[in-house]
């Protein structure tokens, strides 16, 4: 041990070490760093922590952020699809509805055209027959006129609706 105290004294030596600068220097050393690190250090760190809590919530809200946008997305999306859907089912139903109430108005113009044309045949019958039953009267007031010209006597009313009725059944059949 006693070598070992020679050599370590002789270091000191061949290096300049003064027993005393060096310790004085240490304490100066010691005392500096404890200043620092409560002063100094402590505040520093505790500074960089609480940024490094804050950068670790603001990754940890952004990620949330993305997740919700992402889900905000996925919901856009569906209720746009469920929109398209609902439209496209309303355009078909209108377009439904537009021909049934087209088919429909179709078959009440149909309806209404038979009716007239029923009605315009009705008419024209009737006017037929009208016609025709004042053409026989004509026509057997005719044949009366010529049956008593023809013979020289003025004719009954009996002889004149017989000449009638059998000029009407002629002519009728």
């Amino acid at each position: 041990m006693n070598q070992l105290s020679q050599v370590a004294d002789q270091i000191a030596t061949d290096f300049g070490l003064a027993w005393p600068k060096f310790i004085a220097q240490v304490i100066t050393f010691l005392v500096v760093y404890l200043v620092l690190k409560k002063y100094a250090f402590g505040p520093i760190l505790a500074m960089l922590e609480t940024r490094r809590q804050r950068i670790a919530d603001g990754e940890a809200k952004l990620e949330k952020i993305a997740k919700d946008l992402a889900e905000a997305e996925a919901n856009a999306k569906a209720v746009v699809d469920q929109a398209n859907t609902e439209a496209s089912r309303l355009v078909k139903e209108a377009d439904d509805s537009a021909k049934i109430l087209a088919e429909r108005k179709q078959q009440d113009a149909i309806h209404e055209a038979n009716q007239i044309m029923a009605k315009a045949r009705e008419a024209a019958q009737l006017e037929h027959e009208q016609l025709m039953s004042q053409l026989k009267r004509e026509f057997g007031r005719m044949v009366s006129d010529a049956t008593a010209r023809v013979t020289g006597k003025v004719l009954t009313d009996d002889d004149q609706k017989r000449i009638n009725q059998e000029t009407t059944a002629e002519v009728s059949a």
